[in-house]
């Protein structure tokens, strides 16, 4: 069995493809038209971890329901200093600013994408 993808809904596929790409640093390598949505697969540079993000052409008026299952998706950044500037630049901010886990060990944040979906981002030593 592999591992192929996970898939998120998003409302505005223009400012999700742009946190994606801009921000977190992923690059789209897929798109497909299906009848009633377009779907946009980004990944990492090994494209072993895929991210599908389906953008619906019909969309609940009050949104998707994110529910309390899902926790959050997380990514490893060699310089968690460095995307904090560039979080600044893209007129965001975090909603746990970086923090060590443990003395020594990796520091750790949190952020919202458009979507409202946690995403932590990790520096590990």
């Amino acid at each position: 069995m592999k591992f192929l993808h996970t898939m998120i809904r998003v409302r505005d596929i223009e400012k999700s493809l742009n946190f994606y790409t801009g921000l977190i640093g992923l690059k789209q390598v897929k798109k497909m038209e299906l009848k009633g949505a377009t779907l946009y697969f980004v990944s990492d540079e090994r494209e072993c971890c895929t991210i599908e993000l389906t953008h619906n052409h019909e969309q609940p008026e009050s949104g998707y329901n994110h529910g309390n299952y899902f926790g959050h998706l997380a990514f490893e950044t060699k310089d968690l200093d460095e995307f904090s500037r560039k979080l600044a630049d893209f007129g965001m901010e975090y909603t746990r600013p970086p923090f060590p886990v443990k003395e020594g060990g990796p520091k750790i944040a949190f952020l919202n994408d458009p979507d409202g979906f946690a995403v932590e981002i990790i520096e590990r030593k």
